[in-house]
């Protein structure tokens, strides 16, 4: 029972993480990045696309279009993170309200494209492109650790890859000349435009970033959670990834606790449901287990918490 909740809990938690870093990347910058929803759906959806074109057309059977779909996944997620980007910086518009319009137009442009694709490519009635299972692969010697063991055991190839990434951004945001800028960015845009920083260059490159980052997480969710990717795509990871990053300070180590927290919360609730034997409508009260704890977390914790200074804000270089 142990083995499963950490290894179900994994899948959960660690593209969860990967988007939670996009909106780290985006917010410390000073972009309130509330999109994260819409852009790991869009990116599911030119990831899911390219996956399906490359079975179904070439009719390559390997590992090929899993790979290619992650790709296709990131430039689908920066593209559309361009929309965020001209409301926020180039239009100066409310980045809250931002956020809501890019969730939304990516639901209802994702499902109507979904539906018309299928139709005149495919030749089918359907709101989903149906992906292939993930493959899964486990350590020989490190995978017979008792309780530890479990993280090298049924691992997804995206969970080693989630790894590799976070580890090159957490170098870039604390380790590099950009992540100094990017943070000062977002704690003081003028002070960092006198410095001679191009204020709107480094929060548009963060906030792509956080495009690309976002649709990893939502590719990953589709092969684990879906093996499709339809409109049912869109339920909160990206909210709960928000609330990750925030229970985590804006800081990428403790995000990643708060991660695991939640994906821990939903494989015990699973396991505890089947080790009860209980009816399976019942796992409707599991996925809620990890909002319910981010509720209970934010108020007791909330008030510990210090947002890059600047976030929100509207920058006019005119204003300094």
């Amino acid at each position: 029972m142990i083995n499963t909740m950490i290894i179900d809990g994994l899948a959960f938690a660690l593209p969860m993480f990967i988007m939670a870093i996009g909106g780290i990347f985006s917010e410390k910058s000073g972009i309130t990045n509330l999109a994260i929803e819409g852009l790991q759906g869009f990116g599911a959806f030119f990831g899911g696309l390219a996956a399906v074109l490359i079975m179904q057309v070439s009719g390559i059977n390997s590992n090929v279009p899993y790979y290619v779909s992650f790709l296709a996944a990131i430039l689908g997620g920066m593209l559309y993170a361009m929309v965020h980007v001209w409301l926020c910086i180039k239009f100066k518009a409310n980045q809250v309200i931002s956020g809501v319009v890019v969730n939304i137009l990516a639901m209802a442009l994702t499902s109507f494209l979904t539906k018309r694709i299928n139709e005149s490519v495919f030749s089918q009635k359907s709101n989903k492109f149906v992906l292939e299972t993930s493959m899964r692969f486990t350590v020989p010697g490190l995978s017979k650790i008792p309780v530890l063991g479990a993280v090298f055991t049924n691992v997804y190839p995206f969970e080693v890859m989630i790894v590799i990434i976070a580890v090159v951004t957490w170098y870039v945001m604390y380790r590099t000349p950009y992540g100094m800028h990017l943070r000062a960015c977002g704690d003081n845009p003028h002070a960092a435009d006198a410095a001679g920083i191009d204020v709107d260059r480094v929060r548009t490159i963060a906030v792509v970033l956080s495009g690309g980052l976002s649709a990893v997480g939502g590719m990953s969710y589709a092969y684990s959670i879906s093996a499709n990717f339809s409109p049912d795509i869109y339920l909160g990871f990206g909210y709960l990834a928000i609330a990750a990053l925030i229970f985590g300070n804006w800081s990428i180590l403790p995000t990643l606790g708060a991660c695991l927290l939640f994906g821990f919360a939903r494989s015990a609730g699973q396991a505890i449901i089947q080790k009860l034997g209980m009816p399976s409508t019942y796992n409707d009260v599991v996925r809620i287990l990890p909002y319910v704890l981010t509720l209970f977390l934010l108020i007791f914790f909330g008030k510990n918490n210090r947002a890059p200074r600047a976030l929100g804000e509207i920058y006019d270089k005119g204003k300094r």
